[in-house]
């Protein structure tokens, strides 16, 4: 069986710099998916036409619009990119010019030119659970992302903060705090498999 073996990490996009190029609904998409999760991104968006939702989505946040064909001059202090032009010369450049600089780069519809794929999100308050097919079935991962929108309970942000306080009171060094959590939040996957 095919193994999913990419790595799961959560950015701060608001600490790095990110190239969007590309200004019609593909470039729209991802960065109204980017913004939706990060409304503090650093995002440049480079292309000769923008969409006017674009525009009013890029006005209400950190996001320069840059009108101009993509050059590689745009690469400059960026330290990751999407390609999402309509133009298949144009991204698979732009995937050259991020693998000869190191910059992790994600071409639009095109897996074999990914360093990163951008997978389904559910966000609740603090909690996160990103989804990744493996670049196989965006349809999968926008399902499995509304059945968690579903079963993660509200109240899920409530525990997170609760512990937090309490982790703060804990004594002792990290192995036991990480052991005196562990006990502590033991019913919550007790009582999950005793409703099973």
């Amino acid at each position: 069986m095919e193994r999913n073996e990419l790595y799961p990490i959560f950015l701060k996009v608001s600490n790095l710099s990110v190239l969007i190029v590309g200004g019609g609904n593909v470039g729209l998409e991802k960065l109204s998916f980017l913004l939706k999760s990060s409304p503090n991104a650093q995002v440049q968006m480079v292309a000769p036409e923008f969409l006017k939702e674009t525009l009013d989505l890029a006005s209400n946040h950190n996001v320069e619009i840059t009108k101009d064909v993509y050059s590689e001059k745009y690469l400059t202090g960026k330290h990751m990119v999407v390609a999402s032009t309509d133009k298949v010369e144009v991204n698979e450049q732009v995937y050259r010019d991020c693998r000869e600089r190191s910059i992790l780069v994600n071409v639009a519809d095109n897996p074999p030119f990914c360093d990163f794929y951008m997978g389904g999100i559910v966000t609740k308050g603090n909690v996160k659970v990103a989804i990744s097919t493996n670049g196989k079935s965006p349809t999968t991962a926008k399902r499995l992302r509304q059945f968690f929108e579903e079963v993660l309970p509200e109240s899920i942000d409530d525990l997170v903060k609760n512990l937090n306080e309490y982790r703060k009171t804990l004594k002792g060094d990290f192995e036991e705090k990480v052991e005196t959590l562990n006990e502590f939040t033991k019913g919550l996957v007790n009582k999950k498999e005793s409703q099973d």
